[in-house]
């Protein structure tokens, strides 16, 4: 029998009231790793999505006025309306075209009428990808572990990570000052099964492609969802379906210009590099 969205879902999502400031919305998004976050009513209707790229598109436009926007604007005014959402009684498959077919999305809502009732993640499709009517898990599934019960949804919260205080770090700061330098990274000939275990065990969205320590491409979970093949085979390889020119920051510049790269090409992972060689990676979560 198919796998249904109600599945495979959480079904204790992380949420933000449309009523809430922006430091709210940031705060929990920092907190727990994500890069965007349902917005609902007190009743827990939904009415739209706020990401870290809203927040960093809000934050550029009022730099110039100096205005604090994280203590005073309400994620009302810089979520997104139009949300995509699925049905929990929708086909798991129906999920994994709907996130294909939207390129920047990552979190998916789930609904019942207009009530939010959980969320399915990217990672929640390659985690149960490719199962057989037989229940006999099989290709990228088998090799992830997709037999496994799925845990508690108040496991999310064991998730929380620590993050930094205080304000907004000045534009004029280095990003070699804030981003990760110790990278998990894979290389071209590695399965892409490998690289779709790392992501999900520590909950990346993209992996920097190395030859060395030189960076060659980046292979993001959009890419292994986009690829038949790399859904279906363990020998696909990383170097058959990663993106070869991907945006990076040099090593030298600002979070004023990583913040600018960030909200143009709407990215979730830069890589940084000196030199053609990878030095680190930059996440939203760094910028804000």
């Amino acid at each position: 029998m198919a796998r249904l969205v109600r599945d495979i879902m959480t079904t204790r999502a992380v949420t933000v009231r449309a009523d809430e400031t922006m430091a709210a919305a940031v705060e929990r998004m920092t907190r727990f790793g994500f890069s965007a976050l349902p917005v609902v009513t007190a009743s827990f209707r939904l009415v739209g999505m706020v990401s870290l790229l809203d927040v960093l598109r809000c934050r550029e436009a009022h730099q110039a006025e100096g205005v604090q926007a994280d203590e005073h604007i309400p994620v009302g005014e810089i979520m997104n309306p139009e949300v995509v959402s699925m049905p929990a009684t929708a086909n798991a498959g129906a999920a994994a075209r709907r996130m294909r077919s939207h390129g920047e999305l990552r979190v998916l809502p789930v609904v019942q009428g207009s009530k939010l009732v959980g969320v399915i993640t990217r990672s929640d499709l390659l985690r149960h990808r490719d199962g057989r009517a037989r229940g006999r898990p099989t290709g990228l599934r088998r090799l992830l572990g997709g037999g496994r019960e799925r845990a508690e949804d108040d496991a999310l919260f064991a998730l929380a990570r620590t993050r930094r205080t205080g304000p907004a770090l000045p534009a004029t700061t280095g990003v070699s000052e804030v981003m990760t330098r110790e990278v998990d990274t894979v290389r071209a000939g590695d399965h892409v099964a490998v690289a779709a275990e790392v992501m999900l065990q520590r909950r990346h969205t993209a992996l920097p492609v190395v030859d060395g320590d030189r960076l060659v491409g980046i292979l993001s979970e959009a890419d292994i969802l986009a690829d038949p093949l790399a859904g279906r085979s363990a020998h696909a390889t990383v170097g058959s379906v990663m993106t070869r020119t991907p945006v990076t920051m040099d090593v030298g510049a600002t979070l004023g210009q990583a913040r600018a790269v960030v909200a143009d090409h709407g990215l979730r992972t830069v890589p940084v590099v000196d030199g053609g060689r990878l030095v680190g990676v930059l996440s939203r979560s760094d910028l804000v």
